[in-house]
């Protein structure tokens, strides 16, 4: 049995779901699941949890994000994406310093309204699901936090093409995002491209594509392309307990932060000897409880 975190290059035309297929055909191993969901259209970075692993998930998923996208500027669509089918086509007159102006205000803490062809339940029933029998239902707008929007290049023209890259926190849809900076300048936009490079400390660079993975697992060397637990939260701070104080926590048990030698609030990670993950602790900077618990 494996646990760990393994790093995917998703290709464009698979969905997430296929991706967690695939790997769990080539690690011969059925509990596996995902961080974070991308598109069908997206490419980048899918980060996998295996085994144990599993539990852990939502804190990568807690982690800020990178996507680079392309938007085209005056052309919606009914998916907010180059696959949807096109609803209107009205010439944009505008510049790259019109951008980045409108860009601006999207930075910070923002409102937005999840699209139909999201993962987001309503009712009980996932909104892309409605999307698919042609329904469309209200939905509330819900707060999200951009850390960065940089804007990389403005094709100009009568339906101009911008390239951006946008750091945000968990929950931020790209394609709103975009729809939502050429409203501001009094248009629509549609995404033609969108790829994730980071979650995290966690970089697309450093992971496999479905071809390296079937190679390495033809030669039986995928499980060295596995980070450890601990190794895939590295952005959460580490405490390491003594043999003594790993059974206690083993048991689940609460202790003083100041035991664990946590001195901030947040979730740690509670490291053994040897260097294995015990568990994750969540302090309020007095008391140190277990979240999930591995050992």
């Amino acid at each position: 049995m494996i646990d760990g975190f393994l790093l995917v290059d998703k290709p464009a035309g698979w969905t997430s779901h296929d991706v967690v297929g695939k790997a769990r055909g080539l690690l011969r191993q059925r509990r596996i699941g995902h961080a974070g969901t991308l598109d069908p259209m997206a490419t980048g970075l899918l980060v996998l949890g295996i085994g144990r692993a599993t539990r852990l998930i939502r804190f990568v998923q807690e982690a800020s994000k990178v996507y680079e996208a392309t938007a085209l500027f005056g052309v919606a669509t009914d998916t907010l994406d180059a696959d949807g089918a096109i609803l209107s086509r009205e010439e944009m007159n505008i510049d790259e310093a019109d951008v980045r102006r409108a860009a601006k205000r999207f930075v910070g803490r923002i409102m937005q309204v999840p699209p139909m062809v999201s993962a987001k339940k309503v009712g009980g029933r996932r909104l892309y699901e409605m999307a698919r029998q042609g329904l469309e239902v209200e939905r509330e707008a819900v707060p999200v936090e951009v850390h960065e929007i940089e804007i990389l290049e403005v094709a100009p023209g009568p339906y101009p093409e911008v390239e951006f890259r946008v750091r945000c926190g968990s929950g931020t849809y790209i394609r709103t995002l975009a729809d939502d900076i050429a409203a501001a300048l009094g248009g629509r936009a549609n995404l033609t491209a969108l790829r994730r490079t980071a979650i995290g400390s966690l970089r697309v660079e450093d992971a496999g594509t479905i071809e390296g993975l079937e190679a390495a697992a033809a030669a039986g060397e995928i499980e060295a392309g596995v980070l450890s637990p601990s190794d895939g939260l590295s952005d959460l701070p580490a405490a390491r307990v003594g043999d003594e104080t790993a059974v206690a926590v083993g048991n689940g048990s609460t202790f003083p932060a100041a035991a664990l030698g946590i001195a901030e609030p947040g979730h740690h990670r509670i490291i053994g000897e040897d260097g294995t993950l015990l568990a994750v602790y969540r302090s309020d900077g007095r008391r140190a409880v277990p979240e999930v618990v591995l050992a």
